[in-house]
């Protein structure tokens, strides 16, 4: 009963957007992965991180050469990357820090269940 339960639950609480924001490709010179559908910026990484479970997480690392630290951004429930990439590049100017974001499983183009 217990799974059952947190799965009626899940639905009530987890909103990711759907349609994502944004997808990811490879880049056919570099070989590194993009977004879609935001404007590329050299600073920007964009990851896709393994999980134990066999998922993949996928992530964005915004560089500051003025950085002398890194935050963690968590977003919030109904939003993914791509939302959030105009704020993430922001934060990392105004705040002078380097930035992680990512995606929760099944958010964005993250793999997994919400």
């Amino acid at each position: 009963m217990g799974g059952v339960t947190s799965s009626v639950a899940a639905k009530f609480a987890f909103f990711p957007p759907n349609p994502p924001s944004y997808k990811i490709s490879r880049d056919e010179v570099s070989g590194l992965l993009k977004m879609s559908d935001v404007p590329h910026r050299e600073n920007v990484d964009v990851l896709k991180l393994p999980t134990r479970r066999g998922q993949e997480i996928v992530a964005m690392y915004v560089r500051n050469p003025m950085a002398t630290m890194t935050l963690l951004y968590s977003h919030g429930n109904a939003a993914d990357l791509g939302q959030m990439y105009e704020l993430f590049v922001e934060l990392s100017v105004h705040l002078r820090v380097n930035l992680m974001g990512y995606d929760y499983s099944g958010y964005g183009q993250s793999t997994g269940k919400v």
